[in-house]
Order: structure tokens, then sequence, then C-alpha cells
């Protein structure tokens, strides 16, 4: 096996193998298969193997799942791989690789968000309260 994907990777000229994201699934429900393919090749096209899924929809416990094989996504990433954004944050929130920056910049800002929301809504609830008693 090793010896026919160095083949794969010497033998395909003007694009490298990345670890990506393939859509599946109908219309207003979509699911993702985590794939290694050549970057030139179409995304839902062929590809080398098969790493995992993804089903960004919430279930009944408001739950994404993901399923990864560590072990194929460990030989991929060996043979000099890449990775896409959407799928290092994955696997950054599955702890398989660190954090994405962007994924810790957009919990500081709803977490400010957040913080700012509650002192809005307690001034608006005050005010009322001033008129009616003038």
């Amino acid at each position: 096996m090793v010896h026919l994907t160095s083949l794969l990777l010497k033998n395909y000229h003007g694009g490298h193998v990345v670890i990506r994201l393939a859509l599946g699934g109908c219309t207003n429900r979509p699911f993702y298969r985590i794939v290694a393919a050549h970057n030139k090749r179409a995304r839902d096209g062929k590809y080398l193997e098969q790493l995992g899924t993804y089903d960004p929809m919430p279930n009944i416990y408001n739950e994404k799942l993901v399923s990864l094989n560590i072990e194929k996504i460990k030989y991929w990433i060996a043979c000099g791989a890449h990775t896409t954004k959407p799928v290092a944050k994955l696997f950054g929130l599955a702890g398989f690789l660190p954090l994405h920056p962007m994924t810790i910049t957009n919990a500081e800002r709803v977490r400010r968000q957040r913080e700012q929301m509650p002192s809005s809504t307690e001034q608006a609830a005050d005010e009322p309260k001033e008129e009616e008693l003038a």
C-alpha cells in the first residue's frame, strides 16, 4: 500500500494531495466526506481515500457528528498532504491538530457579544421603570 501511494504522489504533476471535504447529501441537508484527493480534482470528484465523515446538521441532542480515521489521517499528513481550512478547524476541535486561530478569534468575538447583550437588555429594562415612577 505504501509503494502504491508513493507512486500516486510522484506521478501526479502540477498539484499536491489535499485533505478536504467532499459534499454529499440532499438539498438543505448537507453531509460531508473527509477525503484525501488531488487539489486539481473537482470537489465531489474522484478521491484517493475516504478518511472520515462530518454531519453539520445538529441531531436531536444538538450535536454535530464527526468521525475520523486517525491512522489514515496521520499517514496522509506524513505523505505531505495539506489540509484545507475547514478540515483544519475540525481537526483542531477534535484535538488532532492545534486549534485553528480563526476558531479562537470567533470564540472570543462571540464571548464579547454575549457579555454586551445582557448589559444592554438590563438598561432597556431599567429605563421603563424610571419613567413609570415619574
